[in-house]
């Protein structure tokens, strides 16, 4: 049996922060951490980075995690005279990767030509909406340097916008290349009782880049009042094209699997994806319904691919601290061309420690068993000896293992 070791010190320190209060002396401590041991009935391959076929919507993430880490952010606001500026920094670490910086900027609020919109500038994680069983943010600025606004009022609406290129405080772009982007966002639209729709655009330049700049565009809505209470929805209908990302982050410039970086081409990219959340007693879960085409902008590739999942995550709580989770999710993987067809299906069951029955409820401590099976084409797509799921000609994985997550 084949374990392995998490950033035990790290989680400590998670822990212990968030047992103090979440204000310390003024300055604000907040922060989020996973992690725990994993273990393979199959002594020949330990899976890295979670079984997943690739796509955006297909990493259903119980007892499928991958990988650990913590970041904590630690911020301080200010008060001069009814305005308001705020510092924030965000270390992580991830992995066995170094420790890294996820955003670090000021911001101020509280002008009288605008009091209520607040105004940044540095290295700032703007994360709109995410489906959490599948770890990914469907709408996100990204986490690159530049300036912006949030929470503009516009006509009963809220008005955001962000300038960025793109340098992080970890990484510069390879000499030679550059890119800029600009975000804009409305939200708080008003469509219906209980429903609220949210826009977000995104226009990228570049240069010196394989291909030319980019757009996105995403339109959201968000419904809550339905009969049955506790239950809402979130459907998203996005395009975007070149190197500005589905979500409204930057796409990729570089394929970094090699020693040195090489730049890429962009793609096009269309999705649609409905979420549904719900609470009824001790009954809660999340599911998702999603579809993606991807085609790149390289000529010499002239095939789509055409990404499914469908999948949820239910929670039962047999009492205030003890609750049942069970997730399973088929996706699938096509291809415009002759290609064979990518499938692969996941099952977990854990059993789980909690503060209470919510299913939202963290930190939670999770004992799991996924069971997850791929037809032979995944099997092939994924038969890297040291990270592929079908390494060996395997085509089903079997993990056990214990799991925390923590946010404060």
């Amino acid at each position: 049996m084949k374990m392995k070791l998490t950033c035990v010190a790290a989680a400590l320190c998670c822990l212990s922060t968030a047992a103090l209060a979440a204000d310390v002396g003024g300055v604000e401590v907040t922060g989020y951490s996973r992690g725990g041991g994993v273990y393979s009935y199959n002594k020949d391959q330990q899976v890295k980075g979670g079984l997943t076929l690739g796509g955006d919507l297909q990493k259903y993430r119980l007892g499928n995690e991958g990988d650990y880490g913590v970041e904590v952010n630690i911020a301080k606001t200010f008060d001069v005279e009814g305005v308001k500026y705020k510092l924030d920094y965000m270390p992580t670490k991830w992995n066995s990767g170094n420790v890294g910086t996820e955003q670090a900027f000021v911001e101020m609020s509280g002008l009288s030509f605008a009091p209520e919109a607040k105004i940044w500038a540095g290295q700032r994680r703007l994360r709109i909406q995410d489906v959490h069983i599948v770890d990914h943010f469907l709408m996100d600025y990204g986490v690159n340097q530049g300036s912006g606004f949030t929470d503009l009022s516009v006509g009963g609406m809220k008005l955001g916008a962000a300038l960025q290129t793109g340098d992080t405080f970890d990484s510069k772009m390879i000499a030679g290349t550059s890119a800029n982007k600009l975000n804009l966002d409305l939200s708080e639209i008003n469509t219906n009782p209980g429903g609220k729709a949210r826009v977000l655009l995104t226009s990228v330049s570049t240069s010196g880049l394989k291909s030319s700049g980019g757009s996105g565009f995403t339109v959201s809505h968000n419904q809550s009042d339905f009969v049955v209470k506790g239950l809402t929805n979130s459907l998203f209908l996005q395009t975007s094209s070149g190197y500005a990302n589905i979500n409204g982050r930057f796409g990729a410039f570089y394929d970094t699997s090699g020693a040195n970086p090489v730049a890429i081409y962009g793609k096009k990219t269309n999705r649609i994806a409905d979420s549904i959340n719900w609470q009824s007693g001790a009954f809660g879960g999340q599911a998702i319904v999603g579809y993606q085409t991807t085609k790149s902008d390289d000529p010499a590739v002239t095939y789509t691919i055409k990404d499914t999942s469908l999948g949820g995550r239910v929670s039962y709580a047999v009492s205030k601290n003890f609750k049942w989770l069970v997730e399973a999710g088929t996706t699938s993987r096509k291809f415009s061309d002759n290609q064979a067809s990518q499938r692969l299906n996941k099952l977990t069951i854990a059993p789980t420690l909690a503060l209470s029955p919510d299913f939202w409820s963290r930190p939670e401590l999770r004992f799991y068993v996924t069971k997850a099976n791929w037809n032979q084409a995944a099997a092939d797509a994924n038969n890297n000896a040291t990270t592929g799921f079908g390494a060996n000609g395997r085509t089903s994985q079997t993990l056990a293992g214990v799991q925390y997550e923590v946010w404060w």
